[in-house]
């Protein structure tokens, strides 16, 4: 099995885990201080990652270069509000649908990747990600009569194109992130990647301080007082994204993230057990074609 493979699993598990922990934190903190805590609480654990491997593992630092400066900025501004958008979208819908729209992300990233990057994508690889988009469509539309109409609605509501723009706005950063880590001149993917993680979440650290001192000071004080559970949405997230930032190192985008929907597994599993909410039939056949797409990916 190549390397991306596992380390993409664990990146979905992670991801999976982080948002399962802000939709609780929402409640208490709002949107945007739940989303803040993914990178305020996750910037010391990324600096001591890079510490590690540069101490310890003997890993040389990369050259940082202005190519690079550019497209972390560019992927750090895209995923604060791509997790703006999908925190709130946790208060509109459950957590396993707000999760499912914004798993439209693979077909705008590899979108993004062809056009940005020139990264071309097989055939079958176009196909598979098909098959799991449409998985995504049928969980949209799971709670509305099965027609035509229905899947329009489902689309354009407020809550599909809330979820859709998460999920390509997500895409954007990916894209970001994976032209970041290649454009360091560094000694291997990994390093490369834990380089840009403390970067992009050092600057997304200070931007979403800056802003939260300048709309609303206690935001801040809330986010303090709740350091106990928002730790472990930093902790999960700086994991998370070091696995998402390594793999994209090692493979182009629209395959890791085509990979990476299999979150929705780990999506589903949190809202029966953690959150008491029921799926039904076209949900779970949805996810039985995301599945599929994931597999039909891999064979491709």
């Amino acid at each position: 099995m190549e390397l991306w493979i596992p380390i993409t699993i664990a990146a979905a598990f992670l991801q999976n885990l982080r948002s399962a922990l802000q939709k609780r934190l929402r409640s208490s903190l709002g949107t945007r201080g739940a989303s803040f805590v993914r990178f305020g609480f996750g910037f010391p654990i990324a600096i001591l990652y890079v510490s590690f491997l540069h101490g310890v593992i003997g890993y040389a630092f990369p050259a940082l270069s202005g190519r690079f400066a550019l497209w972390a900025v560019i992927g750090g501004l895209a995923q604060i509000y791509a997790t703006i958008l999908l925190v709130h979208l946790f208060s509109l819908r459950n957590f396993a649908v707000g999760t499912a729209y914004s798993k439209t992300e693979p077909v705008q990233a590899a979108l993004f990747g062809f056009v940005l990057l020139g990264e071309k994508l097989t055939t079958g690889a176009v196909l598979a990600i098909l098959v799991g988009v449409f998985g995504v469509m049928l969980i949209s539309m799971a709670r509305s009569p099965l027609s035509p109409k229905s899947l329009l609605t489902s689309l354009t509501g407020r809550t599909a194109l809330i979820g859709i723009a998460s999920g390509g706005i997500f895409g954007i950063s990916a894209v970001a992130y994976r032209s970041a880590a290649l454009a360091l001149d560094g000694p291997n993917p990994i390093m490369q990647a834990a380089v840009t993680l403390v970067c992009v979440t050092g600057f997304q650290t200070v931007y979403m301080l800056v802003w939260m001192l300048a709309t609303d000071r206690s935001e801040i004080g809330r986010v303090v007082r709740s350091w106990r559970s928002s730790s472990l949405v930093g902790l999960a997230g700086v994991l998370g994204s070091a696995c998402w930032f390594t793999a994209m190192a090692l493979q182009p985008v629209a395959y890791v993230r085509a990979l990476g929907q299999v979150e929705l597994i780990f999506t589903f599993a949190a809202s029966w057990f953690l959150f008491k909410e029921r799926l039904n039939l076209r949900e779970l056949l949805g996810c039985l074609l995301i599945v599929s797409g994931i597999l039909g990916l891999l064979l491709a």
